[in-house]
């Protein structure tokens, strides 16, 4: 049976701060985040199953990527435990979703965490392809699984 990839893009806001940094990202700001997650398998050949012809019903990766990593990410600020150590104080409602990190919260890093966090919910007959964080409209991260074999 032939392999197929398929690959979903979800979109995201994070704020972050990159600690001890020589430049303006060293200050929070935020960043509208487009992911994409690629997955490869065979598409499904038993007739009697409802997701017959796909490779993974994209609604079921969307639950994977939005509970990994949507719903504790967006709109949080995200900061490494070090940074999170020099500004923590009396509780603030501006800062009630800190979201907080053992690395440097870069788009790199963060993807990452990501591969990991999806690696660990896929269904066992597929496995992640690759994953494409953008941070920017013309910045962004790639995780090859092929590069990391």
């Amino acid at each position: 049976m032939d392999k197929i990839r398929v690959t979903k893009e979800f979109n995201f806001e994070i704020a972050h701060a990159l600690w001890n940094y020589d430049g303006a990202c060293a200050n929070i700001h935020g960043h509208s985040y487009r992911l994409f997650v690629t997955v490869i398998g065979e598409p499904i050949i038993d007739t009697k199953s409802h997701k017959l012809g796909m490779v993974i019903d994209f609604g079921e990766l969307k639950k994977i990527v939005n509970s990994e990593i949507i719903l504790p990410l967006d709109h949080a600020l995200i900061l490494s435990q070090i940074a999170y150590d020099s500004i923590r104080g009396p509780e603030n409602k501006m800062f009630a979703k800190i979201h907080i990190v053992n690395y440097q919260p870069t788009c790199e890093n963060m993807v990452l965490d990501f591969v990991k966090k999806i690696q660990k919910t896929l269904p066992h007959h597929l496995q992640l392809h690759s994953l494409k964080l953008h941070e920017t409209a013309t910045s962004f991260a790639e995780w090859f699984a092929s590069d990391n074999q």
